[in-house]
Formats: C-alpha cells, structure tokens, sequence
C-alpha cells in the first residue's frame, strides 16, 4: 500500500491550525490579562514573559533584527548573569555570561557539552563534517593535523609573505588611490573581506583568488560563501527549525539559493583540490605548504574527497569573516577614541618601515591591546552555541536537561561591570596593560579565557588566535602609518548599526574616506 504525502498541504495546514491559536492566546491576554498568574512571570522585568506552546514567541519575533542587542541586555540584567529563553513547543534555551559556567561548559565538562544534532544540522550543508561543526574522533583528527599550520615558522611565513603581498601590493595602493580622490568613499568592511579572503585562501588551499583588485572584481566563490553565511544564521534564529527544514526538502525560497550557492562553493573546491592533486610532487613531499596539502598527504583515514572540501571551507570560514569584523570594528573604535589612536601611531612608529618583520609585528602591546579591546566591545563571534549531552547541573545552579541547547555570551560578558569594572563603557586599552618598571614600557597582560572568550576556551580554543593577531597588527601598522580612516555617516547615524549573522558585521557596510597622513 503507498501513501501518496502533499507536503505543501502539510505545510499549509501547520499554518492554518497553528497561527490561529498564537493570536487567540495573544488576545486574551491583551484584553484581560487573566493569564499573567498562570504562566512563567519574570522577577526581571526584562525577562521576556512566556505562554504555553509558543514560549516568548511575540518576544523573540519583536527582536528579531537586534537578537544580539536584546539577549545581552536580558543576560545582564539577572543576578547571574543566566537567563532561560522559552521557545515555541516547549523548547529551553539557556544564555548565560557567567565565567563559571563558561568555564564548566568549555572545559571542565567539555564532553557533556557538544555541536549537537541541531547544531550540526543547521550548518551540515555549508561546512558538512569540517574542525567547526565536528565532535569526538573526527574533529580530534582534524584538530591535531591542522595544528602544524599554525606553528612559528608557518607563523612567520605567513606574515612576511602572504599578509605583507595582500597590504603592500593591494590594500595600500588602493588606499592611496582613494586619499589621492578627496571625494571618494571607501566601503572598508567590503575591502577587509576581501583582503581577509585572499589571505585565508592562500594559508588554506595555496590559492589566490585576487578579489582585493583595484578593479575590486566580482568572486563568485565569495559571494556564495556570503549568502551561505547569511541562509545558515537565519537557520540558527529560526523560531521553528521545521520550517527550513520543509523548505529544504520543497528546495524553495532561501532553502533553493543556499544549495545552489553551496553547490557553487563545493564545485570550486573540487577544481582546486584536482589541480593540487595533479603536482606530482605533492604525494612524495613530506609536508604541505598550505593546509590542504597537509591534509592531502596526510593518513589515508580520512582521504574522501567531501571531507577534504569540508575541512578547508570550515577554515576559510573562520579566516575570512573572524577577522575581518575584527578590524572593521576597530579601525570604527579608533576613529571615535583620538587618544587611543595616538598611542598606536607611537607605537608604530617604533617599527622600521612598512615591511616589518615577524618579529616587530609579534610584539606592540599597545595594539595587540587596543584590538583587545575592541573585541570585547564587538567580538568577531557574538554568541556561541553547545547542546548537552546528558542532564547536568551549572555551577550557577541552573539545571541543564539533555538536548537543551547553551549559548554562552561574549558580546555580554564584554558588557558586564561585574567583570569590567564601572568604567565598562569606556574604549581603555590600559586596563590589559602593566608597565614594566625596569624599562618603563608596556607588558601586555592577558585576561582569564573564561571571562574573556573571544577565542573561545579549553580544548577549542582558537587554533588560527596568533595568526588573526599577526595579520590584524600587520593591517593596523601598514593602514594608520599613511592614513586616516574617517567614517562617513548617514545624516542623523551617530554609529553604525550591528547585525550578526555568525559573526558580527556593520549594517550596509563600514563607509569611510581615506586621508593621507602629512606627518
């Protein structure tokens, strides 16, 4: 016997039982509130009120748009710095910006907590089983083998060569272009992409793509990397995850254009991976000179060619939009705070010229903190997401069921003056410096991980932190010794606007003029 479904039917039908009872619900409560002392109140007014089957779903959809905004403003608000989102259908969702759960989460339980199903699921089509949607055996394989590219010497070569290449021969010459037209505007969030992506591909696959042309020509393999980013985070935030996961199945609307997109994407990485494995020399050779070479003369374990793909898209994702964000946040923070853009010029200067070497980019305190800085005020990843895998207790005392999801909360945690002090507010670089009494200089002194997890904390902490740092001190030393990046604003914009997809980005861009320096 066959059964013969009409899945849009099906699709209709959950719409038209299931939005009648949200709105009969809302309306009772609108006109009599007679349902206030039987459902979840908040002793924190700012805790979203929640109902049977839809949870905080007229909440959650109000703030949609400032999800990041709104989460950190509820995390802060309670004592312990723990708050419980009620989904529709029963479903918990536990933010918290509390060190000690971050702490119990990231490492002291690690193997409680995972990617998880959904986890998993939501980003299956763009990075498949790559380091960042991977647990267990798979993601300890590639962990270990990625590790080799971020040694010193790999370090070392990736600064004086690729970076130095991408600034010298791209970045500035387009920025002297723009100071040499007064009435140009830069978008310099687009340019950083570009630039970030250039160098990603060529530590990742040994590629250049040269997107960072004057002629600033179209990539497709960025752009659909671009829309992938972007389909997949409304996954994420989607109130009802079924309706995607319909929509995938139909292979319509936003659902159709991520797989053609992510088809795109794959396709490309396939011609690359053909061309490396054509080089004769690349099997007998004992090491690779980018991570895909690593991983194509590596054990033979893990050799289909899918996997392969998924390991270098998952490393383009995390070089080319971590970092990125990073700086175009920062070049925006130093603009609004002169003073802090004093110092870093001081500091510069220091340096012999605009190639500096490893070991001069490696050192400036006073950057690497400002960029600290920044991080904290807009860490490149806003939020971080785990499921548990079994029940467990936080050591806040919040019990955590298995299968309820747990996003801990950097962009909050940068916000809390339990962690920063009343001055919290204030863009103040000093706050990770010691002066060093022998000579007088500064000492860059780092914070607690698990108070500050930009890089994340534990067993995956951030493999690519000293190379993001490197390239991002390269930038800052190579941009602000010529030039002034001056923001150009919509009249009555006082600063741009955040959006998140995974990571953090400006709304429309980072519009800015380029002013040659006279000094």
């Amino acid at each position: 016997m066959f059964f013969n479904f009409d899945l849009r039917l099906i699709f209709s039908q959950i719409y038209f039982y299931f939005l009648p009872l949200v709105f009969f619900l809302f309306f009772i409560n609108f006109r009599t509130n007679i349902l206030t002392n039987l459902f979840f109140v908040s002793k924190s007014t700012k805790i979203p009120r929640s109902y049977p089957i839809i949870g905080s779903y007229f909440s959650i959809k109000s703030n949609k748009n400032r999800r990041i905004q709104w989460t950190s403003d509820i995390v802060l608000s309670t004592p312990t710095l723990t708050f419980t989102l009620r989904r529709p259908f029963g479903h918990r969702h536990i933010f918290t910006g509390n060190s000690s759960n971050v702490q119990h989460i990231l490492k002291n339980h690690f193997h409680k907590y995972q990617k998880g199903y959904l986890g998993k699921e939501t980003l299956k089509d763009l990075l498949g089983n790559g380091i960042f949607n991977a647990d267990g055996e798979i993601w300890k394989y590639q962990r270990k083998l990625a590790s080799h590219e971020f040694n010193s010497k790999s370090l070392r070569k990736f600064v004086e060569k690729v970076v130095n290449i991408e600034l010298c021969d791209r970045l500035i010459p387009i920025l002297t272009m723009a100071a040499a037209s007064k009435k140009c505007v830069l978008d310099m969030q687009d340019l950083l992409q570009r630039f970030a992506f250039d160098n990603i591909c060529m530590v990742a696959y040994g590629y250049d793509p040269a997107y960072l042309l004057p002629s600033f020509p179209e990539a497709k393999f960025a752009n659909a990397f671009e829309e992938v980013v972007r389909i997949s985070s409304e996954r994420f935030n989607s109130l009802a995850p079924f309706i995607w996961k319909v929509k995938r199945i139909l292979n319509v609307g936003s659902e159709k254009k991520l797989k053609v997109c992510a088809t795109q994407i794959r396709e490309m990485a396939k011609e690359i991976i053909k061309e490396k494995k054509e080089k004769k020399s690349l099997l007998t050779n004992s090491s690779g000179d980018d991570l895909l070479s690593r991983f194509l003369i590596s054990s033979e374990q893990y050799q289909d060619e899918e996997f392969i793909i998924d390991i270098v898209i998952s490393f383009i994702l995390a070089g080319r939009d971590t970092t990125s964000a990073a700086l175009t946040w920062f070049f925006w923070l130093i603009f609004k705070n002169p003073n802090v853009e004093k110092e870093i010029l001081e500091e510069i200067a220091k340096s012999s010229n605009e190639s500096s070497t490893y070991d001069e980019v490696k050192d400036m305190p006073y950057t690497h903190a400002s960029l600290c800085e920044s991080m904290r005020f807009f860490p490149p990843v806003p939020v971080d997401t785990k499921e548990a895998m079994q029940d467990d207790i936080l050591p806040d005392g919040t019990f955590m069921k298995r299968g309820t999801r747990i996003s801990y909360h950097p962009y909050a945690m940068g916000r809390a003056e339990a962690i920063w002090g009343k001055d919290w507010q204030t863009f103040r670089p000093e706050r990770w410096l010691e002066k060093d009494v022998r000579t007088g200089n500064w000492r860059f002194v780092p914070k607690d991980p698990f108070v500050y997890p930009v890089f994340q904390a534990g067993p995956r902490v951030c493999l690519g932190k000293e190379m993001a740092f490197l390239q991002m001190k390269k930038v800052v030393a190579g941009v602000l010794r010529r030039f002034r990046v001056v923001p150009v604003l919509e009249k009555g914009e006082e600063e741009p606007v955040l959006i998140a997809y995974l990571t953090t980005k400006m709304k429309g861009g980072f519009l800015v003029r380029i002013e040659q320096r006279t000094n």
